[in-house]
Formats: structure tokens, C-alpha cells, sequence
């Protein structure tokens, strides 16, 4: 059995699930089992219905089941994803990550691999410091954190973010090719950075 790799996000249009998709197809290729997952919507009624892109979002059959703390717990890595709020993730996102306390509090989370992604509507909106105010929850976790880096020439010259993928939204845009193989390029790389770790605790745990 592979390594376990949960993909847990936040989406209001649809874009970060999409990168989510994308990540969680590269973990599986990776041979990870892999569970993707989005947390509940929070946002007022009204705010949803003034952005036809978020109504129609939500109204779609075919939405991943809802992220419970079962899901962090089961995980042996994580790939956690919001679009851009002011430079930060989304607060349905932190809301979810935010009751991880009792996992926390009894050492559930320590030295599980995490790695994020983003979403925002223009190039210096925040991407980077989402990244990293997402990852600021694996640190109190006692987690790895695992950037996207530059695992191939590819993230290197056209997206060109090694803090994690993320995919710049002009006019509404969806995620194309370019933004899509940077995430499923992260997928893979967590799955066999986690999938290594996993292996020698398995060998140290038979000497």
C-alpha cells in the first residue's frame, strides 16, 4: 500500500479545486492512495448569490465530499490549498485548519509532510505569502513542510513559483496546461518525498 496523501482545500469559483485535481492526480501516479477533500462554505447566502461564478460553483453535483479531521489524522501528507484573501488563505479554510487543536495536542500531526497552493486574481496579490501563511499551521503541527520547488524545467521557466503552484485568474480565467502540470508536478513530488519517509520508518520499525 502506498503512502497516504490527503488533498483538503477551500474553492469559491472552482480554480484551487481544479489545481487541487491536478496535485491529487500526480500524487496517485505517485503512487500515493490519495483522498481529495473541500471544507464547508461559509460565506453569507447573499455574498454568493452577487458572483454568478460562486453560485454556479456551488451548485455543481459533482463537489468533493466535505473535509472532516478524520481526513488530517488518516494522512501521512498533505496538500492544502485556498485562493488568495488580503495575502492570506481564505477564512473557510482557516476555520477548518483551526480546529485541529485536539489532533495537535495529542502529537496526531507531527511530522506529517505538507505542502500548499493558491489561487488569486492578479500577479502580486499574495500568492507567496498564502503559501506561506498556510504553511504557518504545519509548523505549529510539528509537520515537514514540503515546497514545490523546481522539480523540473518546466515549474522553473513558465511558473516560476517554487513556494508551491498557484495560477494567476485574469478576467475569471480557469487554470490552463501551464498551471495544472506545475500542481500535478507538486502531487508527485509529495507522494514520493511522503512515500520515502514512510518506507524507512517501516524498515527502522523491523531492525
Amino acid at each position: 500500500m502506498g503512502p497516504r496523501i490527503l488533498v483538503v482545500y477551500y474553492s469559491a469559483t472552482g480554480n484551487v479545486a481544479r489545481l487541487a485535481t491536478a496535485i491529487a492526480g500526480g500524487a496517485a501516479d505517485g503512487g500515493a492512495e490519495v483522498r481529495t477533500r473541500r471544507v464547508a462554505e461559509t460565506a453569507p447566502t447573499e455574498a454568493v448569490a452577487g458572483n454568478p461564478q460562486w453560485q454556479e460553483y456551488l451548485s455543481r453535483a459533482d463537489l468533493d465530499d466535505i473535509a472532516i479531521l478524520e481526513d488530517i489524522e488518516w494522512a501521512d501528507g498533505l496538500a492544502i490549498g485556498s485562493p488568495t484573501r488580503f495575502g492570506g488563505p481564505a477564512s473557510q479554510l482557516k476555520a477548518f485548519l483551526d480546529t485541529t487543536g485536539g489532533l495537535w495536542m495529542k502529537g496526531a500531526l507531527a511530522d506529517k509532510v505538507c505542502t500548499a497552493f493558491t489561487s488569486a486574481s492578479t500577479a502580486h496579490g499574495g500568492l507567496e505569502s498564502t503559501v506561506l501563511a498556510i504553511n504557518n499551521h504545519c509548523y505549529h503541527w510539528g509537520s515537514l513542510i514540503m515546497p514545490l520547488g523546481y522539480p523540473d524545467g518546466h515549474v522553473l521557466k513558465v511558473s516560476g513559483n517554487p513556494y508551491g503552484s498557484s495560477f494567476v485568474s485574469q478576467s475569471g480565467s480557469a487554470p490552463g496546461q501551464d498551471a495544472l502540470s506545475a500542481a500535478y508536478a507538486q502531487g508527485i513530488r509529495l507522494a514520493t518525498i511522503v512515500g520515502d519517509i514512510v518506507r524507512g520508518r517501516g524498515k527502522e520499525e523491523h531492525e
